[in-house]
């Protein structure tokens, strides 16, 4: 689903479940209610992703980016598992590109040492422990990170079960 809008004020969103398009819309309606979105819900990378690895995805993840070129100011990838490939692709496309679980990774560096991360699938585990060692580096601090998948969350968030989910 790509949503109208396109211009230089105008933030795309990369998505990999529609479940994604309302909380954003919620989130711009509280923060940002002048800010035009552009969605695009793109399920199978997730899919297959999870079954083969984030990479075996970089040319999809490159021809949904650029579906965005031209219309939006920069992307937000909102799959912490593909995060890392729209950023690397993004740019061989044009589209400035970033990933939703960046701030939060930085965050939890500046916290302390001792990090960890909860995720609702298997594949997005080494996408952000990768992510927050990264942003130790960037921030010149040793890091211990500890990761482990939720079992069970992932479906209640597809499910739109967020209380369960949370």
């Amino acid at each position: 689903m790509v949503t109208s809008g396109a211009s230089a004020g105008t933030l795309g969103l990369l998505h990999t479940s529609p479940v994604h398009v309302p909380v954003f819309d919620g989130l711009r309606d509280a923060a940002h209610p002048g800010l035009r979105l552009r969605h695009h819900v793109a399920e199978e990378l997730l899919e297959r992703a999870r079954a083969v690895g984030p990479e075996a995805v970089a040319g999809d993840v490159r021809e949904a980016l650029a579906r965005f070129r031209g219309g939006v100011g920069a992307v937000l990838c909102t799959c912490s598992t593909i995060g890392g490939v729209a950023e690397v692709v993004g740019a061989d496309v044009g589209v400035p590109v970033v990933r939703v679980d960046r701030p939060m990774a930085a965050a939890a560096v500046a916290a302390g040492a001792r990090i960890v991360v909860l995720a609702t699938v298997e594949s997005t585990l080494g996408p952000t422990v990768a992510l927050v060692e990264e942003e130790a580096r960037r921030a010149g601090r040793d890091v211990f990170v500890r990761a482990s998948v939720v079992e069970g969350a992932w479906e209640r968030f597809e499910a739109g079960d967020s209380v369960g989910y949370a």
